[in-house]
């Protein structure tokens, strides 16, 4: 199945590294003119060596007022990936409510904001778009010493059904990917440990972690026209970790 992006503008967050970074990249091979936005300058700067074409922003969307300054001029866009994310985890007795803002703050509050100045820019054109949020399986599954993600990929669920909900109406579709364990330079650091990794690989069917790409592919079919009947879903990208 072929997916063209040509004459698309997109702008993906946490685009630095990892999924974000191979997301931008992905877009912009099929066509897209890409922006994206994080808040390493370093890593933008390796990100446009690799890809001259993508347009850099270096702002941290925890920042409302920095985010509002830095997106206001980025002109229209049609896609969007809200895949900035902040994980920072600590058992439940042991939660802060600085862990618990730092979290809530990226996760939730930065999409809602960077949705918000994307989505009323598709509306005002009256052109619809697609957007897709990078959620988890710890939205709908309890992870040990996970309390805070787990509860903020929870809200981004919701928000995302509600934004397809109000959103709809524009011809603006709003879906997420809720990807298992994904290995990325950071999930195979994470998850190296063979016996640590044996206790979430036996919750998974096909008996694996995702590999970035699966994800990536995942989130251009829910970019692109052949996805044009498809609104407000959870899409779990996890080898049937949820069907258990």
């Amino acid at each position: 199945m072929n997916i063209s992006f040509e004459g698309k503008r997109a702008l993906v967050t946490g685009a630095g590294k990892g999924i974000g970074r191979a997301t931008a990249l992905a877009l912009a091979n099929c066509g897209a003119k890409v922006t994206s936005v994080t808040r390493t300058q370093s890593d933008l700067d390796s990100l446009v060596q690799e890809c001259p074409s993508i347009i850099p922003v270096c702002v941290d969307l925890a920042d409302w007022g920095a985010t509002e300054a830095a997106l206001k001029n980025v002109g229209p866009i049609d896609l969007l990936v809200n895949n900035a994310a902040h994980a920072n985890l600590q058992p439940f007795l042991e939660v802060t409510p600085e862990q618990f803002d730092q979290s809530f703050n990226v996760n939730v509050k930065a999409v809602l904001h960077v949705s918000q100045i994307v989505a009323a820019g598709m509306k005002g054109r009256g052109s619809g778009g697609a957007i897709v949020n990078v959620s988890s399986q710890a939205s709908q599954c309890a992870l040990r010493n996970h309390t805070v993600y787990c509860a903020s990929k929870g809200a981004l669920d919701m928000l995302t059904k509600v934004m397809a909900l109000e959103l709809g109406a524009h011809q603006i579709r709003v879906n997420s990917v809720n990807p298992t364990v994904v290995m990325t330079e950071m999930g195979r650091s994470g998850w190296s440990d063979p016996e640590k990794a044996k206790t979430m690989t036996s919750r998974i069917p096909l008996g694996r972690f995702a590999e970035v790409d699966e994800v990536v592919n995942s989130i251009l079919f829910l970019l692109s026209d052949k996805s044009s009947m498809t609104n407000g879903v959870t899409l779990p990208v996890d080898g049937g970790f949820l069907a258990c």
